[in-house]
């Protein structure tokens, strides 16, 4: 019998999902030009990866801060923010989590009845990838600039802040840009669920959110929270 995820595993496997999400979404979102990611294969199928030392240090130091929020239950999304060279948020790639059960320190290594397996948890998030590589057929027309860029965005359960980093590697956590949250979303904003899985210990759902200033950019028209970003 194969035995069922730890609170640990579960947690770890998570945070490396989002690590490899993020830099699809740079390659899909086309942020950076195609020649910068190097073909690479994760849960059984091809992905993206940046081959830029600096962007993957700072991609692997925010999810590695994420991770310490994750491990004290705080966490309540963390976005990939694609904004203009103005800062306005156009698209939000949501990762919504949640813990499900409450697991003890010193049980947090021992596999969780009812839980999900490691491999079908695998394969949960290859669904999630070949979902996100297929979703420009899904989104609006993202206006292609080279001053297009992206945020590291962590929103906490209320009355939360983040923790004290135990190293200097990850950079600190500031206050993010109101409109970079999901409290700051304009209300002609549109969300599309991609896919959730709830492994019986963390439940997780990425959303997509096209921001009103996105579409507001498609046509002619007159211009017109809670939230830690990484710096």
């Amino acid at each position: 019998m194969t035995d069922t995820l730890s609170f640990n595993q579960t947690l770890k496997a998570i945070a490396e999902f989002i690590e490899v999400a993020i830099h699809t979404i740079l390659y899909v979102r086309q942020i950076y030009p195609p020649d910068l990611f190097v073909r690479r294969k994760k849960y059984d199928i091809p992905v993206y990866q940046s081959r830029h030392p600096a962007l993957n240090e700072y991609i692997s130091g925010a999810v590695k801060a994420v991770t310490d929020e994750l491990v004290l239950g705080d966490v309540d999304k963390v976005m990939v923010v694609i904004k203009d060279k103005d800062h306005v948020a156009l698209e939000r790639f949501i990762f919504s989590v949640k813990n499900m059960i409450q697991v003890e320190s010193y049980d947090k290594d021992t596999s969780v009845q009812n839980a999900m397996t490691p491999a079908t948890l695998s394969q949960y998030f290859r669904s999630f990838l070949i979902k996100l590589t297929m979703i420009e057929s899904q989104l609006g027309l993202l206006e292609q600039h080279e001053d297009n860029s992206f945020a590291i965005v962590m929103e906490l359960d209320d009355d939360k802040v983040p923790s004290v980093g135990r190293d200097k590697n990850p950079p600190p956590w500031v206050p993010a840009d109101q409109q970079h949250t999901t409290s700051g979303a304009s209300e002609d904003s549109q969300l599309h669920l991609l896919r959730a899985v709830d492994t019986g210990i963390i439940s997780l759902s990425l959303a997509v959110q096209e921001s009103g200033e996105k579409f507001q950019k498609a046509v002619p028209s007159d211009p017109k929270g809670k939230g830690k970003e990484k710096a």
